[in-house]
């Protein structure tokens, strides 16, 4: 495979995509299941799904009506979560629904031939365009910006958001920015693992680490190593047997949890026997 690697473009763009969302993972996963935001996130993902379709009826790139639509789907449905109260779920799995059908509708009512969407829904990682992979390479450097040089600021919000606020720090906007983060987040997974995968790869390598370390720095260290690894490892097992890419690397990171989360409770199980 590796001079197959060095011979193929389209490998090539994939083993970027891969660096790519594995990095995102690595960081917004982990933040994701600390904030327990998974819902969220998958109301934002298939809300994107109505940008597809809008990118296609007006006849400009997907990705850019995309990142539009999720940014304000994940405004929209962050300030839901906040205010909502009891029916906070109910809302958003109704933006989950409406983002789905508004992107059928414009996609119907797009000129021409329906496109094949197949890809933004199940995803397809060795067909990645040049300008998806240029997209998914900004949106994670806006990622890293924003997250890196103010990791400590984000860690004391994530932990205890009423010391941040005690100690002056602007929760509102520190909240509102991790909103519009997940939805970057997503546009990014998207162009890989397709609206129906993605969050099983923003969460599995990341609760995967979680078992792993309690240390919030090498949970996002961890989490990016382990979905590289293991994008890289389906990338090779679906190219040398010709199955789908985006569905063995998303069933090679959730078997990968099962393993060490069993693993972990036998180990946990047998100290216990010795100190008794």
């Amino acid at each position: 495979m590796i001079h197959s690697i060095l011979e193929y473009t389209f490998l090539q763009h994939a083993i970027l995509a891969i660096l790519f969302s594995s990095i995102v993972c690595g960081i917004i996963g982990v933040i994701v299941i600390e904030k327990k935001l998974i819902l969220m996130s998958g109301g934002i993902a298939h809300t994107a799904y109505g940008g597809v379709g809008l990118g296609y009826f007006l006849g400009i790139n997907p990705m850019i009506s995309a990142i539009v639509f999720s940014v304000l789907a994940a405004l929209g449905i962050g300030t839901v979560q906040k205010k909502g109260g009891k029916q906070s779920d109910i809302i958003i799995a109704m933006f989950w629904s409406l983002g789905m059908a508004l992107g059928i509708v414009f996609i119907a009512l797009a000129p021409g031939y329906p496109p094949n969407i197949d890809s933004y829904l199940f995803g397809n990682i060795l067909a990645v365009s040049d300008t998806n992979l240029v997209a998914m390479f900004l949106l994670t450097l806006v990622i890293l910006a924003i997250i890196i040089p103010f990791y400590n600021i984000w860690k004391v919000f994530l932990f205890d958001s009423e010391f941040a606020t005690l100690i002056g720090l602007n929760t509102k906007l520190l909240e509102y920015t991790l909103f519009v983060l997940i939805a970057l987040s997503v546009m990014v997974l998207m162009g890989t693992f397709g609206i129906i995968m993605l969050i099983a790869m923003l969460c599995a390598p990341s609760a995967t680490a979680a078992l792993l370390s309690d240390n919030f720095k090498k949970r996002m260290i961890y989490s990016t190593l382990i979905g590289c690894t293991i994008s890289l490892i389906g990338l090779y097992i679906s190219y040398t047997f010709n199955i789908a890419t985006s569905a063995t690397i998303v069933i090679a990171a959730i078997l990968n949890y099962i393993i060490v989360y069993l693993i972990k409770g036998k180990l946990q199980k047998s100290l216990v026997k010795k100190t008794i």
